[in-house]
């Protein structure tokens, strides 16, 4: 079992930044590949960023000037730093993971971006 916590989302305007963290716990072993998505209201579930324990990134392009994924291995905690956000990437934000062959997801983080 694998727990994902997402914190840090909230209200900002626009061209302002948003750090979000995801903390991981419950695992006995290394988590390998973290991951970001983003849900908008009445859109599919998108995914933003992943990186690797060993630090390899990857991104979706529409978001990889302005999104920087980090994580903290001995915290088991993965980032997301937003920049010069924009009202369309208000949406919920969620942590993913792969443990086992098992999907798991945080419940996720409110971003809203106001004009």
């Amino acid at each position: 079992q694998v727990q994902l916590v997402e914190s840090g989302g909230g209200l900002v305007q626009t061209g302002g930044s948003l750090r979000l963290s995801c903390a991981a716990s419950g695992s006995r072993f290394v988590i390998n590949t973290m991951g970001w998505y983003r849900q908008a209201p009445g859109k599919q579930r998108e995914l933003l960023a992943t990186i690797t324990r060993g630090g390899t990134t990857n991104y979706l392009d529409s978001v990889k000037d302005r999104f920087t994924i980090s994580r903290d291995n001995d915290k088991n905690t993965v980032y997301l730093q937003m920049n010069s956000l924009k009202p369309e990437d208000t949406a919920v934000y969620y942590c993913h993971t792969v443990y086992s062959l098992l999907d798991y997801w945080g419940k996720g983080t409110l971003v809203t971006v106001s004009s």
